[in-house]
C-alpha cells in the first residue's frame, strides 16, 4: 500500500469473509476503536450506513477543549481527561490541530458564585451572568485539571485593553484569557486514522455507504446503501459506535435500550471580515442572555459561530432553522454591538446531534458530556457479545476508544500490546518541527516543480502526507481549478480515488474546505462534478443525479446560495466532456 491508498472497500468484497470484530459506525469513536484495535494486530471490520464522519463527527464546534463550563456540574474526572487528550491531539496531529487563544469578556465581578454553586449541587439557579471572581476561579482550577501533557500557557486576567474596547459592549471591564485547540478538517483526521489502521492490521477494512440490517448466530447481514446488494459477514465480537443511533442500532443487532438521547448544536460561518481581524486570532467565549455559552472564532478565512443545544428526536431528521439562525445574530449583535450582522453574511450552516447518556435533566446544557463502555452479552438469537459506545465528545475519541478496545480484548481473550497516546496521527508524523526543518521540507516539495504557496497549502492541509502528494500531483499536472482555485483537478482526483468518495456531497462538503469557507458556487460545482464523473467513471445520467442531489443539500441543509437544480429543468450533460472542459480551463 503506497502512503496515499487508503483501504477503502464497497461491501461486495466482504462476503463471506470473517472478522474478528465489526464496528458499526464510521464517526470519530467508532473509528478511534478500529485504530486502536488495529494497533493490536485485531482484524476489524468498520462500515457506515453514510460516509465516514458524516454525521455528528463532521459537524462540530471544531474545538478540540476540555470543557471549561463542564466545572459548574462537578464533571472534574471528565474535564482532566479532555484537556489531557487536548494536550495529546496538539502533539499527535500537529497538522490539524492548533492552539487556540481564548477570551471571556467580564462585566462584573462577583456575578454567578451562587449560580455556580447551586448548579454543581445539582440546583437549578436564577440566570445571571458569571463575574471575573466566578470565571478566575474556574480557570484556576482548568490549569490545574489540564496540567497533564501541557503544551500550552496557564490563564491570565487583564483589564480591556484599548484594541479591545470597541470590540465588546461598554459594559465589558475585564478579560480572561486562556488557551484550547481547534480542528481545521475533523473529517479529514478521521480518514487518516482509518489509513494508519490499515497500515498497523492489513487484514482490517472499511466501508462507508454499507448498512447493517441484522445479526443472528455470529452473522451479521450487510446491505450495500449503493447497490441494495446484501452480504454476510460473521465475527467474534460487535461493536456499536453509532453515536445518537446508538439505540436504533441496537435494536437492528439485538441489543439492549435505550441509553443515549440527542440535542442539536447548529453553527453559522461569516464571511465578515471586520468581526475575524478584530477577534484577532482569538475565540470569543461568552454567555448569552439565555444563560448558553456561545462561541465565535476565526476559521481559516472566515468567522464560526456556535451553537445552539436543543433536543431532538430523530437524528436523522435536522436542519438548521431559521430561528436558529437568528438567535446566534442576535446574540452576535450582544456582545458585539458596534458591528452590523445579518443573514447575508451566513456563507454556511451545519449541524448535528450530540449523542449524549439518558438523562432526567432540566436544561440540555446540565447534560453530562461523559461517556461510558457498556457490553450485552450473546442472547438467545445473537451468539456475540455487543460492546457499546455512549455518550463522549469529539475531544477524548482517544480515550475512549481506549476503553472499548481494552473490552474488546479481554472479551477476544488477547491482551494490549500497544498505546495510541503518544502516537502520531497521519500527516502529524515526522512534521517539521521548527521554521528550518519547514523550509527544508518546502524545498523538497518544490523541487517537483510545485510552486511555495502551493506547497504550503498542502502542507496545512495534509501535514508530512503532502511531501508524496505534491510529487504524485507534479507529475500529473497540478492547475488550480478554474471556479476553485484552492484546489486542482489532480487534488481531487486523487480524493475521489483514494479516499472512499461514493457520491458528490463526499468530496465537496467532507473530503475539501470548500464548502464550509463558502466557495462553492453553482460553477465551482459543476466544475468539481466534472471531475468526479471523470475519475469515478459517471456516465451523463449520474453525474446529473450527483450535481443535483449535492446542490439540493447544500441549499436546503447548510444554507449555500445556490440555483435550484430540478430534474425536469436542469440542462443536460455529457460527464466526459464536462471533465475535460474542466480540466482543460484549470
Amino acid at each position: 500500500m503506497s502512503a496515499w491508498q487508503l483501504p477503502f472497500v464497497r461491501p461486495a468484497s466482504l462476503a463471506d469473509r470473517h472478522f474478528s470484530t465489526v464496528i458499526v459506525g464510521a464517526g470519530i469513536n467508532g473509528v478511534g476503536v478500529f485504530r486502536d484495535l488495529s494497533l493490536q494486530r485485531v482484524d476489524c471490520l468498520i462500515v457506515d450506513k453514510g460516509d465516514f464522519g458524516a454525521g455528528a463527527s463532521s459537524a462540530p464546534s471544531r474545538m478540540i477543549h476540555g470543557g471549561l463550563r463542564y466545572l459548574e456540574n462537578g464533571s472534574f474526572s471528565l474535564v482532566a481527561e479532555a484537556t489531557r487528550e487536548r494536550n495529546l491531539l496538539l502533539r499527535n496531529a500537529p497538522h490539524l490541530v492548533r492552539p487556540l487563544k481564548t477570551v471571556v469578556p467580564l462585566a462584573n465581578f462577583f456575578g454567578g458564585l451562587m449560580s455556580s454553586a447551586l448548579k454543581f449541587f445539582g440546583r437549578t439557579p436564577p440566570q445571571r451572568t458569571r463575574g471575573l471572581l466566578a470565571v478566575a476561579l474556574g480557570l484556576r482550577l482548568y490549569d490545574i485539571l489540564g496540567r497533564r501533557q501541557r503544551v500550552m500557557p496557564g490563564h491570565r486576567i487583564s483589564r480591556v485593553p484599548t484594541n479591545d474596547r470597541s470590540l465588546f459592549r461598554a459594559a465589558i471591564r475585564w478579560t480572561a484569557t486562556f488557551f484550547d485547540a481547534w480542528i481545521s478538517h475533523p473529517e479529514w483526521l478521521i480518514l487518516e486514522l482509518i489509513g494508519d489502521a490499515c497500515r498497523d492490521q492489513p487484514r482490517s477494512a472499511a466501508a462507508n455507504y454499507c448498512r447493517v440490517m441484522g445479526c443472528a448466530g455470529n452473522i451479521l447481514t450487510l446491505r450495500d446503501e449503493l447497490t441494495g446488494a446484501l452480504v454476510r459477514v460473521t465475527a467474534d465480537t460487535v461493536v456499536n459506535a453509532t453515536g445518537a443511533w446508538l439505540d436504533r442500532s441496537a435494536a437492528v443487532l439485538g441489543g439492549a435500550g435505550p441509553r443515549v438521547m440527542g440535542t442539536k448544536g447548529s453553527h453559522l460561518v461569516l464571511d465578515h471580515p471586520a468581526l475575524r481581524d478584530a477577534l484577532d486570532g482569538r475565540m470569543a467565549y461568552f454567555e448569552a442572555v439565555d444563560g448558553r455559552v456561545c462561541i465565535v472564532y476565526p476559521f481559516l478565512d472566515r468567522v464560526l459561530v456556535g451553537s445552539t443545544d436543543i433536543p431532538v428526536e430523530d437524528p436523522d431528521q435536522i436542519v438548521t432553522e431559521p430561528a436558529e439562525v437568528d438567535y446566534l445574530i442576535d446574540v452576535l449583535r450582544e456582545v458585539f454591538p458596534n458591528m452590523a450582522f445579518g443573514r447575508d453574511n451566513v456563507v454556511y450552516t451545519y449541524v448535528g446531534v450530540r449523542p449524549l447518556a439518558r438523562s432526567d435533566a432540566d436544561k440540555p446544557g446540565q447534560i453530562s458530556r461523559d461517556h461510558s463502555v457498556v457490553v450485552d452479552p450473546p442472547s438467545a438469537t445473537r451468539d456475540i457479545p455487543i460492546v457499546g459506545l455512549v455518550g463522549g465528545k469529539w475531544t477524548t475519541f482517544r480515550s475512549l476508544a481506549e476503553e472499548a478496545t481494552t473490552e474488546v480484548l479481554q472479551l477476544l481473550g488477547r491482551s494490549r500490546t500497544a498505546s495510541t497516546e503518544l502516537l502520531p496521527i497521519g500527516g502529524g508524523a515526522d512534521l517539521p518541527a521548527d521554521a528550518a526543518a519547514t523550509e527544508r521540507f518546502i524545498e523538497k516539495m518544490t523541487a517537483s516543480g510545485m510552486g511555495r504557496a502551493r506547497a504550503l497549502t498542502l502542507l496545512a492541509r495534509y501535514g508530512s502526507k503532502a511531501l508524496p502528494l505534491a510529487q504524485r500531483l507534479a507529475a500529473s499536472g497540478d492547475v488550480p481549478l478554474q471556479h476553485a482555485p484552492d484546489y486542482s483537478a489532480a487534488e481531487l482526483s486523487y480524493l475521489c480515488l483514494e479516499t472512499g468518495v461514493v457520491h458528490l456531497d463526499d468530496l465537496v462538503i467532507r473530503r475539501t474546505l470548500l464548502a464550509i469557507r463558502g466557495l462553492v458556487t453553482d460553477a465551482a460545482l459543476a466544475e468539481i462534478a466534472g471531475i468526479a464523473a471523470d475519475a469515478l467513471g459517471w456516465d451523463a445520467a449520474r453525474a446529473h443525479k450527483e450535481l443535483r442531489t449535492c446542490t439540493t443539500a447544500l441549499r436546503e441543509h447548510h444554507n449555500v446560495r445556490l440555483q435550484a437544480v430540478a430534474p425536469d429543468v436542469a440542462p443536460s450533460f455529457d460527464a466526459s466532456l464536462m471533465a475535460s472542459s474542466a480540466l482543460g480551463q484549470s
